[in-house]
């Protein structure tokens, strides 16, 4: 196969940027044809994207020819990763256009707007298809410089500036760490090409030569780079706080550029998995967020701040993942929460009209020790029942009876609140298929993920002591925030609750001492010179 096709994907991006240079070089054109430009662009490189996806699947992976001299050259990367992530971005992209079409209709900057959204999905295609760490590297920082500009569309709003500015300077950071990482890896290895490193590091780790110290650095510094990029605790405040700006941008950021941190780890994974602490610290830092996150999450009454707290959650359930070697349930996971955070977003302005039209009666003493015990016992057997069934290796892999066990503890809820229902045989009923096809689903889209990212991602399984520690510690939170937000309504009226409560739904203050750490407290309720947030 002639590698000048792999190269036929960049005409998707380049689409999106010629829509973008339509509004930046015409700032007089009618909002009307900077949408149309838009809106051609997004579903043409949907169908690009699509077809992309389709001719990998047939030929398998491939590489574009390189721009460029040694380490300073630039490529398309097409795998399964790749163009799986690709058709993922191009699908939210044009979802996104399309429903900007109305949000901003009548603004005098609408085709503005249209413009830097279109640019900024066109930088995050350029990033997931990079075949070089050059490319990687520079796209990851215009992703997040584009993203910058969107999360300031209103610059007079005080709460956008604060969260921008941390946003700022968490970003830079983990670009920082980011070309360090580059840096080392492109020195150990010799090369600049993400496929020939990577398969120098797969080479590395199955002759089990002694790792350098400079990989584990590099490994190190990829893992930082990608929990500053998915905000992980203590830097995920600015996260709950980019309300202020449009909701396309936070449909946007929340679906599509915040997984760049999990799709960083999951592409240099045959690097990061030469170092055991940096999975170790992955797996204490994405456990310690998805906990807390879910924590803080439970008691917050905005519905935009409680889907901040669900991503940075999701966000740190994957990073788990990558740390336990499961990179392709990560990126099954990442997908599937893509697209649910997308429609969450988008679909927030008419969260109460729903809540309203469906009518559910309040449950009034939801739970009991003995409740919840049952409804554990029928969501282990139905676990272990359908996975059997299906064959997964759950007694043999310790990720996958991990992530089984964790599985059967989310299911929990969803069986208790069928049994306090007044029609109780047939609410349970209907409860217990739901689980049943959950955990159908799960696992059959789990083996179909592993099976189609086999020769794109490298998957390794956690088997030494310190992992499998590790893993029950985070089971057994897990269980914790899942035993403690069933008994909720039954300790909600305590004394004791109420006062913890303050410091549960204020995040433990880890957001306030971050902003003092970066100097946001120093912005006033007065507008900000356009001149100062620019520079």
């Amino acid at each position: 196969m002639h590698p000048l096709l792999a190269a036929i994907p960049i005409i998707a991006p380049a689409a999106l940027a010629a829509a973008a240079a339509v509004a930046a070089t015409q700032p007089g054109a009618s909002p009307t044809r900077v949408l149309t430009a838009t809106r051609v662009a997004s579903v043409f490189a949907l169908v690009t994207a699509v077809a992309t996806a389709i001719f990998c699947a047939i030929v398998g992976p491939i590489d574009s020819p390189r721009l460029g001299v040694g380490e300073w050259a630039v490529g398309l990367r097409l795998d399964a990763l790749s163009t799986t992530m690709f058709a993922l971005v191009a699908f939210l992209g044009a979802i996104v256009i399309q429903y900007s079409r109305q949000y901003l209709d009548g603004d005098a900057r609408h085709g503005m707007f249209l413009g830097q959204l279109s640019l900024t999905v066109a930088a995050v295609m350029l990033l997931v298809l990079a075949g070089t760490l050059l490319q990687l590297v520079t796209m990851w920082i215009v992703t997040s410089v584009a993203l910058h500009r969107l999360l300031l569309f209103y610059p007079e709003r005080i709460g956008a500036v604060m969260a921008a500015r941390k946003k700022f300077i968490v970003a830079r950071l983990g670009d920082a760490a980011l070309i360090g990482a580059a840096l080392l890896v492109a020195r150990a290895f010799g090369t600049g090409d993400i496929a020939l490193l990577l398969q120098r590091a797969s080479e590395l780790h199955n002759n089990g030569a002694a790792i350098p110290a400079q990989l584990h650095a590099a490994a190190a510094l990829i893992a930082l780079a990608a929990a500053l990029k998915s905000a992980q605790f203590p830097t995920h405040g600015w996260l709950i706080e980019v309300m202020e700006t449009p909701t396309p941008v936070s449909a946007l950021l929340h679906a599509g550029i915040l997984n760049g941190g999990i799709f960083l780890v999951a592409r240099l994974a045959a690097v990061v998995s030469l170092s055991s602490p940096t999975l170790y610290s992955m797996i204490i830092v994405g456990g310690t967020t998805a906990m807390l996150a879910s924590f803080f999450m439970i008691t917050q009454s905005s519905v935009k701040t409680s889907l901040g707290y669900s991503s940075a959650a999701h966000m740190g359930f994957m990073l788990m993942l990558c740390g336990l070697g499961a990179y392709p349930v990560a990126i099954l996971h990442l997908v599937a929460h893509s697209c649910y955070k997308a429609h969450a977003f988008l679909a927030s302005g008419s969260i109460v009209e729903v809540a309203r039209a469906s009518r559910v009666p309040r449950i009034v003493d939801a739970t009991s020790v003995r409740r919840i015990i049952g409804s554990m016992l029928v969501a282990i057997a139905t676990v272990v029942g359908i996975g059997t069934l299906l064959g997964a290796p759950i007694t043999v892999r310790p990720v996958t009876f991990g992530l089984s066990t964790l599985l059967a503890i989310t299911l929990t809820p969803l069986l208790v609140h069928g049994l306090v229902a007044p029609t109780r045989l047939a609410v349970f009923r209907h409860s217990f298929t739901a689980a049943a096809l959950v955990t159908l689903a799960f696992f059959a889209l789990e083996a179909g993920a592993t099976h189609v990212l086999a020769n794109a991602v490298r998957a390794s399984t956690a088997t030494d002591t310190v992992s499998i520690a590790l893993m029950i510690a985070v089971i057994i939170a897990g269980a914790a925030i899942v035993l403690f937000q069933l008994l909720l309504p039954l300790i909600a009226s305590s004394p004791r609750w109420a006062a913890f409560y303050v410091h549960v739904r204020n995040g433990f203050y880890a957001n306030a001492r971050f902003d003092a750490l970066v100097g946001a407290f120093r912005l006033t309720s007065q507008p900000v010179p356009t001149s100062e947030i620019r520079s």
